[in-house]
């Protein structure tokens, strides 16, 4: 892989994990809530969703997923259908006192499904190993430089806005704003929910 191919990537992979989107708002949750370094438990999630959607679209899975209407459609659904449920629940109970789960797997593998079950940036990363590997060339030769940059850029984009949660669950800002942020929060994910359900249908 080239410099030049390299830095391309890199430059598209940092847009693609820094726009908010789903993870971007869980972190964000959690990082309120939850102490560091244990609110970082949810980055670990995603960084292992991301290996995994790696190799995925490296070795072409993703793809034959993607080229499979009918499970490509039923991926999207229930992802649409967890975010406004996530959205939903979230919103009703943004006047309480938050209740995180005391299990760090409980934290985890919600973080996990959050991001694995977004039928979206599965077509992302099909989308970035599309335009960045060379099918002529050896692909763990390529992957050794394109994994360290995305897992480093994804770890430090997901860190960086867990951090920020944390900021603002820590800062003296009343009750009546964190109620209205976690409402904030919460209609997010029942936007995201919403979107991707209508993208599912537009097809």
């Amino acid at each position: 892989m080239t410099f030049e191919l390299w830095a391309a990537f890199a430059v598209f992979w940092a847009l693609f994990v820094t726009t908010p989107g789903p993870n971007a708002v869980n972190c964000i949750t959690v990082g309120m809530h939850v102490r560091l370094p244990r609110a970082f438990i949810t980055v670990g999630a995603i960084m292992l969703q991301a290996l995994l959607f790696m190799w995925a679209a490296a070795l072409g899975l993703a793809a034959l997923i993607v080229t499979t209407p009918n499970l490509f459609f039923a991926l999207q659904i229930a992802g649409a259908a967890l975010l406004v449920w996530i959205g939903l629940r979230a919103f009703r109970m943004a006047g309480r006192p938050p209740v995180v789960s005391d299990q760090r797997g409980g934290l985890f593998w919600r973080a996990f499904w959050i991001a694995t079950i977004n039928a979206k940036s599965l077509a992302g990363y099909i989308a970035a190993f599309s335009q960045f590997l060379d099918p002529a060339r050896p692909i763990m030769g390529q992957m050794a430089f394109i994994m360290p940059t995305a897992l480093s850029l994804t770890a430090l984009s997901y860190a960086g806005f867990t951090t920020l949660g944390a900021m603002l669950g820590r800062a003296a800002l009343g009750a009546v704003f964190h109620t209205a942020f976690r409402r904030v929060m919460a209609v997010c994910f029942i936007g995201y929910g919403l979107a991707l359900f209508a993208l599912a249908i537009m097809g």
